[in-house]
């Protein structure tokens, strides 16, 4: 039943976002964003993304039209009971979220990493780009209660 809804999670892409708060920051309009992200392969967790959003009225005045700044910030917490799908194990982990921050070259993404050894979820944002990369990030952890883990490989 698991591997069933896992391969439906996968058909369906990455985490879908749910704004769940716009907060203003300045006067041309800019805003901080707060989105919700369940993610799709571990029920019961849930992220929260804030990332800042550029007004028309900031683009035109910097001069930078296709890009939003990589700043993000995450927080992860158990929504309810946890169930495990088949996730990706191993140190590169798998992206839970993608969402564009440039016209073509950036993303913002939200990776999930298992720690086996210590039972805990490990929720990474950052800036992914073509050409150079960023060393904006932001972690959270989500730690597994007995029988929530992975059985060991």
């Amino acid at each position: 039943m698991m591997r069933w809804l896992a391969l439906l999670a996968l058909m369906s892409g990455p985490a879908m976002a749910e704004e769940v708060g716009r907060v203003g920051v300045d006067w041309t309009g800019n805003d901080i964003i707060v989105d919700a992200v369940a993610d799709p392969l571990v029920q019961g967790v849930t992220c929260h993304l804030a990332y800042f959003d550029r007004s028309i009225l900031d683009r035109l005045s910097q001069g930078n039209w296709f890009e939003d700044p990589s700043n993000s910030a995450i927080e992860c917490a158990r929504t309810g009971p946890i169930r495990i799908g088949d996730i990706r194990r191993g140190e590169k982990g798998e992206d839970v979220f993608s969402a564009s921050r440039s016209l073509i070259f950036k993303s913002l993404r939200v990776k999930r990493i298992y720690d086996e050894k210590n039972q805990v979820l490990i929720y990474l944002a950052h800036a992914n780009e073509l050409q150079e990369g960023s060393a904006k990030m932001a972690i959270s952890t989500v730690a597994l209660e007995p029988g929530e883990a992975l059985p060991a490989e």
